[in-house]
């Protein structure tokens, strides 16, 4: 590869390899086994996840490896490092899920520093779990050297009595067997075969969501997203991403030139044609943050409410993501979508080609049922849905695929924790036709603004998920299902309406509508606003007691710094 088309004079790198008075920095690429020749050359941070933390993140290392092939043989110097995460699975039901959205901005920072430190030129980045794919997505758009993302793709199925089953039907099993329902034998029998590979959760939860999302907003190489983690063609699409970064540095196509309030439309136009996570209404703003785009949970849901719900996949579904992948993975969804007239198809991706272009010869397969077309679609409405009124003067999501019923209305039963709330579950001290509030769960108020899968999953294991609702400031993970409301805002630890909540008043809730209301006048609102008092948490020291003063409102993408908007400089332009 003829190396004389990067001009590496107008590089970062150039800080750390060029000229004389680089000596000392150049000994330490000698002492790695780099050559002049190597130096010379466009630096590339390959980032991944990688660790041994869940089989979300175990096969970003050997992915990582085929990225460098790419990069080397297309005439760059590949430099691989790693970052943090938190698995959200493993993290799930107790103090370690506080961890999890924080570990979002500390990917994206520490990304961040790596590459500012070190100077690298560009980033392609590999991750697998729920946090990682936008953390490195902010990183990258933050950072706004060429970039390309890749996905380190899902977990097969596993198998479990003739039927594909996934890690939510084991958080559901514990509910099940609560209720008497199933035995602790079956119990063991499935979580021995629920998780057979490496992989992220196989259903349309946070991870495939998010890798959905990165082929949609253009950061991704299209079909990127879809195989299964063991298969070998995700090394060619690894090959492929290392071959494309280093076109992107000779086009110095940036992200910020493809990441754009069209391009974010388009991603959140696929979370909801896929029935995807409602951590996409956190992420999507987040991402939007860096570029210094307004696009907040409320244009999110505007996109969501007019998008029709046209991929059966987990939870709301039948099928997994390698079902999808199987009929031809997000391009198929994406060609749909846009021919539908639901895609802004003139968004340039990482290929350099736009999004009409990448779809050009995409045809949409017969003779199954995991894709539905936007002319019968499986709803009109997105599979996940805004809600706002005095509950939630700021918003909440829910996701409603695969529900019957969309309006709830009954008394509330109200908790100050997760904790409280999961235990009364377990218990069974509930009635049914009531509406769980969980409760100083928010970003700042957690702090960490928790998942409660556990808590959900219990729920449906004990039968009786559609009969109460749930609603929270914190989260809810990609893999829950029901009448479950996050992302409730002002929090709680800010005084909002939920804070304000008592046992038996009633809540209404209509997701056709999109309103999320408290049957109390505005007196008495008042009046009990009036008394409350804020409250602290355990975390008053280290990293989370620095999330809970920095983090911002989930409307706005549960961020920790003010974006683009406030940046007096470009770290790719110094």
């Amino acid at each position: 590869m003829d190396t004389k088309r990067f001009d590496k004079s107008k590089l970062p790198s150039r800080h750390v390899s060029l000229g004389t008075n680089k000596a000392p920095h150049r000994s330490y690429y000698y002492a790695m086994g780099l050559e002049r020749e190597d130096i010379d050359k466009p630096f590339v941070g390959v980032v991944t996840t990688w660790n041994e933390a869940a089989p979300c993140n175990i096969a970003l290392s050997r992915q990582a490896q085929s990225v460098k092939k790419g990069v080397k043989e297309a005439g760059g110097t590949p430099r691989e490092f790693t970052t943090i995460t938190v698995t959200d699975g493993i993290a799930m039901g107790h103090e370690g899920m506080r961890s999890s959205l924080v570990s979002r901005e500390i990917i994206a920072d520490s990304t961040e520093l790596t590459v500012r430190g070190h100077c690298y030129d560009a980033i392609v980045g590999l991750a697998g779990c729920d946090k990682s794919l936008p953390g490195l997505m902010m990183a990258m758009v933050r950072l706004n050297v060429p970039s390309v993302f890749m996905y380190g793709g899902s977990i097969l199925p596993g198998k479990f009595r003739g039927k594909d089953v996934t890690v939510v039907d084991v958080f559901e099993a514990v509910g099940m067997y609560q209720a008497g329902k199933m035995s602790e034998k079956e119990v063991r029998e499935l979580e021995c075969v629920a998780c057979p590979s490496a992989g992220s959760c196989g259903g349309q939860f946070t991870a495939n969501t998010m890798a959905t999302v990165s082929e949609a907003i253009g950061l991704a190489i299209p079909g990127s997203a879809g195989a299964p983690a063991p298969y070998e063609s995700r090394d060619e699409y690894a090959y492929k991403s290392g071959i494309e970064i280093m076109n992107l540095i000779e086009s110095n196509l940036r992200p910020r030139d493809i990441v754009t309030i069209k391009s974010l439309e388009n991603a959140a136009t696929v979370v909801a044609a896929s029935g995807g996570s409602t951590n996409a209404a956190l992420h999507l703003p987040a991402i939007a943050n860096e570029a210094g785009i307004d696009f907040d949970l409320h244009d999110v849901a505007k996109i969501f409410k007019k998008t029709p719900y046209i991929a059966d996949l987990k939870p709301g579904g039948k099928y997994v993501a390698k079902d999808m992948f199987e009929v031809g993975g997000v391009p198929v969804l994406m060609k749909t979508l846009l021919d539908g007239g639901y895609l802004h198809g003139s968004c340039i991706t990482v290929t350099g080609k736009t999004i009409e272009e990448n779809l050009e010869n995409i045809i949409f397969p017969k003779n199954q049922d995991v894709i539905y077309p936007v002319s019968n679609p499986l709803s009109q409405t997105g599979g996940v849905v805004g809600l706002k009124g005095n509950l939630a003067p700021m918003g909440a999501i829910v996701k409603v695929a695969g529900m019957k019923n969309l309006i709830f209305s009954g008394p509330a039963r109200v908790f100050d924790s997760e904790d409280e709330c999961f235990k009364a579950v377990q218990d069974k001290k509930y009635k049914s036709g009531e509406v769980l509030v969980i409760r100083y769960e928010g970003p700042k108020g957690g702090p960490g603004m928790r998942e409660m899968l556990a808590t959900t999953a219990a729920l449906y294991g004990q039968g009786v998920g559609e009969e109460v609702a749930l609603i929270t400031d914190g989260r809810f993970s990609g893999g829950t299902r029901g009448f479950c409301i996050g992302h409730v805002g002002p929090e709680a630890a800010k005084g909002g309406p939920i804070a304000l909540i008592e046992d038996g008043d009633i809540i209404n809730i209509d997701a056709n509508a999109g309103t999320l209301d408290l049957d109390i006048s505005e007196q008495e609102l008042a009046r009990r606003r009036s008394s409350w008092k804020p409250r602290e948490t355990n975390y008053q020291t280290g990293a989370l007691w620095k999330y809970s003063q920095e983090v911002n409102d989930a409307e706005k993408g549960a961020v920790t710094h003010p974006g683009a908007k406030s940046e007096t400089h470009v770290y790719a332009d110094l």
